[in-house]
């Protein structure tokens, strides 16, 4: 019986080991740092080959070391013995072949630690996280293609025809997550599928989105397109060309866009495209990209209307810019459920957030 326990609570340590190895790995790469960066952060209490054995599962420290790298790390001491399970399949960060190593490992375990948060807060509330592709056997050629996509899509999530209010939440609502994050880097999101295919997730940059809502609507639709779009078997270019077109058909429909236009247009007005702008969440360079996708305007028009948009300067900024909510708070109201309905306790839903107990209490109001 004795032998017994033995093995058990040896087997019970490895585990231990394992995760917290896992967990102070990640948690050091979130913060940009080597393991001597990280000696050095905490005035080398411990050296660098010391970090190294913890990283290996070699040893664990003691709960005075627990502590110091807790704070050095911007972690609650629990954070390093999380056991949700959370795997990335292949992730694109496209035009961006020079991006810095440690930038993308730091973005890449930040959306990690954030997207266990949010599992593991789904678990206890017994939540399915998984989610089925509607459009997996549609075969992408054409922009025909594209429409039946959309259609197909906004069908499945009950949208109509008419605009989306809020993107974000849309998707969340759908068991599609997405994390926000800033980044100084030259990227505007990318995305992922999670744990074999069950988890679509999307990684927007908030820093690229700062007076551009509707460039964050896009680029969430474009980065689902690359998820849920049949398109692998094109080259690059063509495979981010339908991706454009599949975020604009999202944002606004064919049928709503002719209707709109009143048909095939010889001319656009920069007025009519700020209020169609404002309605659907779309920018007035897509709006207008959109009409000669769809052949409501020739290609010679477009070529002219382009030039004189460059000319007055409104590519890097237009006119008018999209007021709107473009933000979910499904994490928020599922974490204050289960606070409120004692699935967890307030210290819990303080380490769901990241927060410590005393900074939990205060911005939340919670006693």
């Amino acid at each position: 019986m004795s032998t017994e326990y033995s093995i058990s609570d040896k087997m019970e340590k490895r585990v231990v080991q394992k995760y917290f190895a896992e967990r102070l790995k990640s948690a050091r790469l979130m913060n940009g740092l080597s393991l001597q960066g990280l000696a050095d952060k905490i005035e080398n209490r411990v050296t660098k080959q010391s970090l190294s054995k913890y990283e290996q599962g070699q040893v664990i420290p003691d709960s005075i070391m627990l502590g110091i790298l807790s704070d050095a790390l911007q972690v609650r001491p629990d954070y390093f013995f999380a056991s949700t399970a959370i795997e990335f399949g292949e992730i694109e960060f496209r035009k961006l072949q020079d991006y810095p190593a440690k930038e993308r490992l730091r973005i890449v375990e930040i959306a990690k630690d954030e997207l266990r948060r949010y599992l593991e807060l789904e678990e206890i509330l017994g939540i399915e996280t998984s989610f089925h592709n509607p459009l997996a056997d549609l075969r992408i050629d054409s922009q025909e293609d594209i429409e039946v996509a959309a259609e197909k899509l906004r069908d499945e999530l009950k949208l109509g025809r008419g605009a989306v209010s809020n993107v974000i939440e849309l998707l969340e609502d759908h068991h599609i997550k997405v994390i926000e994050l800033e980044s100084s880097e030259e990227f505007d999101g990318f995305c992922t599928w999670v744990n074999e295919k069950r988890i679509p997730l999307i990684v927007l940059n908030t820093a690229k989105f700062k007076d551009k809502l509707d460039r964050k609507r896009f680029t969430a639709f474009h980065e689902l397109a690359h998820l849920l779009l049949n398109v692998n078997h094109l080259p690059e270019k063509e495979k981010e060309k339908f991706c454009h077109a599949f975020a604009t058909a999202m944002l606004i429909p064919q049928e709503t866009l002719k209707k709109e236009l009143g048909g095939k247009r010889s001319k656009l007005s920069i007025h009519e495209l700020t209020a169609m702008k404002q309605q659907y969440g779309i920018s007035m360079q897509a709006l207008v990209y959109r009409a000669k996708d769809l052949r409501l305007i020739s290609d010679n028009y477009f070529r002219e209307f382009y030039a004189t948009f460059n000319q007055l300067g409104y590519r890097k900024t237009e006119p008018v810019a999209y007021e709107g909510a473009e933000h979910s708070n499904r994490f928020s109201q599922l974490l204050f459920r289960a606070l409120a309905e004692n699935f967890i306790s307030i210290s819990k839903a303080a380490a769901l957030k990241n927060q410590k107990l005393a900074q939990f209490r205060k911005e939340n109001f919670v006693f």
